[in-house]
């Protein structure tokens, strides 16, 4: 006799194995969260906190899915009955009231591009529905069960091995960034607030900002030393590395002119490109990010 619970747990795993991380759906959706009602911390959860509940509902423009491809569809001794969950993050809309939230002056089209070069720790570009100017906001995750997914209509996030990889990047950056002293970070201010300042505009300094794929500091010989020499690896796109070489040696100097040496750090730099970096360079370095560095 069959069994309709098999069946139907059959039917789940059958559709489970469309699905890969990243995919998404795109719609009317629900992020859920609980929070405090004697000190609700956003607005939607402000609006319902005297109504006796620690559940907040907020209206979402779709989901991506984040956990592992491997967690998502079935293996062959591994069922959804057997591993049932599913980690979700929502999309949001780069439209106006987004942008000026967040007190961004440049253009939907920029920002995305800023995701895109993944310049935003809290955000992932997502290439399957980036033409609508959704991204996924990494700071909410959401389980679901996989039942709840197999009934959504898929949308591809990632098209060939490259993009794959490279969101792959992304979530793991999220959990594993490096966490910068705080005389570090005082630093670093003013080379901050430049970058923040001349990244969107229409100039060559805002160019090259925006060609850099990443700026990578190393420190010798170590974080916590008395004293520490710092690189600083402002790494170009490929395309860039044969284009305005005078140029770029002159805005390497006036970036490091606004890091001079205090206290315990000593600054140099190097425009170069991936191509470039040794192995032992890139991964003794760590990442900045716009993210990183907000006051």
């Amino acid at each position: 006799m069959v069994n309709e619970h098999d069946v139907l747990i059959q039917q789940i795993d059958a559709a489970l194995k469309e699905w890969s991380q990243g995919d998404c759906v795109v719609g009317e959706h629900w992020f859920v969260h609980r929070f405090n009602p004697q000190h609700p911390l956003t607005s939607d959860s402000a609006d319902i906190a005297q109504e006796g509940t620690d559940l907040s509902e907020s209206e979402v423009q779709g989901f991506a899915v984040v956990s592992q491809t491997c967690d998502i569809v079935p293996q062959r001794s591994r069922t959804c009955k057997d591993r049932p969950f599913v980690e979700v993050v929502p999309l949001i809309k780069i439209n106006q009231k987004f942008l000026d939230k967040i007190k961004f002056q440049g253009s939907q089209e920029q920002f995305l591009d800023e995701v895109r070069k993944c310049r935003r720790t809290q955000f992932a570009y997502i290439p399957g529905v980036a033409e609508y100017y959704l991204i996924a906001d990494l700071d909410r995750v959401m389980t679901v069960e996989k039942a709840v997914i197999s009934e959504w209509k898929r949308i591809p996030g990632c098209r060939n091995d490259e993009e794959i990889r490279t969101l792959g990047q992304v979530l793991a950056r999220k959990r594993v960034r490096f966490a910068f002293p705080d005389d570090f970070n005082q630093f670093v201010r003013n080379l901050q607030q430049r970058i923040q300042s001349k990244h969107s505009k229409n100039s060559d300094e805002g160019e090259a900002l925006r060609a850099l794929r990443e700026i990578r500091v190393r420190a010798e010989p170590s974080w916590n030393a008395p004293e520490v020499q710092l690189m600083f690896f402002f790494i170009r796109h490929e395309d860039q590395i044969q284009s305005q070489k005078m140029e770029w040696d002159k805005l390497r100097r006036q970036w490091l002119d606004l890091v001079p040496e205090s206290g315990r750090f000593k600054a140099d730099g190097i425009v170069t490109s991936l191509e470039d970096m040794t192995a032992k360079d890139y991964v003794e370095s760590d990442l900045l990010d716009l993210d990183h560095l907000s006051s």
